[in-house]
């Protein structure tokens, strides 16, 4: 079955390149804004009430489909593509949490950014903590590679490559 998606809006940052772009939001500092097209403006009545928000996107600039890659954060081995977040996957969809800042007509400003600009939106949704927060998680290799006490200058695939070639 094929299934088709239209654009909402696009994402605008600061990344122009895929190998300085953070690999996750949780790791960007960086702000943005997503300009929702016209039609969708109304879509956001209530959307200020929320801190965070998840924007799903389609990965634009993905180059293949590859069911197996080495993740930015361990270069190590190949996993597999559904226990990482690369963007070259069988279906190249993005989703990112990223902090609201402000609403202006149909603009969100955005904090957190870990997406390229011009990247094309599918879909927001609001971060809620009653639904979205989870105890007890495990998070399989990535545990592994204690992320929190990676020592490196930013979390971009450049980076990250040249830290590999460092080790």
């Amino acid at each position: 079955m094929e299934v088709t998606y239209k654009t909402i809006g696009v994402i605008r940052s600061e990344f122009k390149r895929k190998d300085c772009t953070p690999i996750q939001s949780v790791f960007s500092k960086a702000r943005g804004t997503v300009e929702l097209f016209p039609e969708y403006a109304d879509g956001l009545k209530d959307i200020e009430g929320f801190s965070h928000l998840y924007l799903i996107y389609h990965f634009d600039q993905a180059e293949s489909c590859s069911i197996t890659h080495k993740p930015f954060l361990d270069g190590s081995r190949e996993r597999g593509i559904f226990a990482i977040r690369h963007f070259n996957r069988p279906n190249p969809i993005g989703l990112s949490i990223v902090e609201l800042a402000g609403v202006r007509g149909n603009v969100l400003e955005i904090a957190g950014v870990d997406i390229l600009d011009g990247t094309p939106v599918l879909d927001i949704k609001p971060y809620v903590r009653q639904f979205d927060v989870r105890e007890n998680v495990r998070s399989g290799w990535v545990d592994e590679r204690r992320v929190e006490f990676m020592d490196v200058k930013s979390f971009t695939p450049g980076d990250l490559s040249e830290r590999k070639t460092r080790s």
